[in-house]
């Protein structure tokens, strides 16, 4: 498998099957994270599931309304606020490097989706 990278504005994500230990990657304007295969999969899971959880709760929400919601697992921490249509989010990595990064509203319109295609296991 070669190294699969995607981008938009704002942000970038890549995959090195090939990678010693830190196979994917996750970036946002001005910062950079290389994570294991495993944080990597935690990433992508729970994304997922905050961003379905945000449109599950779009329909009890008035438009004008803000939410946050968090995640945590023993590897991440992660949380979307704004809009269920419109939100940023933010991570921090509870193990090893201890890193933290975020992605604006306009980032996370197109990173989710290409998260979501990304097939890398």
């Amino acid at each position: 498998m070669e190294r699969i990278v995607k981008r938009g504005s704002g942000w970038r994500l890549g995959w090195d099957a090939a990678a010693p230990e830190y196979k994917g990657m996750v970036s946002g304007a001005d910062w950079s994270l290389e994570l294991t295969a495993a944080e990597f999969q935690e990433f992508r899971r729970m994304v997922s599931q905050l961003a379905n959880t945000l449109q599950q709760m779009a329909a009890e929400l008035m438009d004008e309304e803000k939410i946050t919601c968090e995640l945590e697992s023993e590897l991440l921490w992660m949380s979307v606020e704004g809009y269920p249509h419109a939100y940023d989010l933010r991570f921090i990595l509870r193990t090893g490097r201890c890193a933290e990064g975020a992605w604006p509203a306009t980032a996370i319109a197109e990173l989710v989706p290409a998260l979501q295609t990304l097939q890398v296991f």
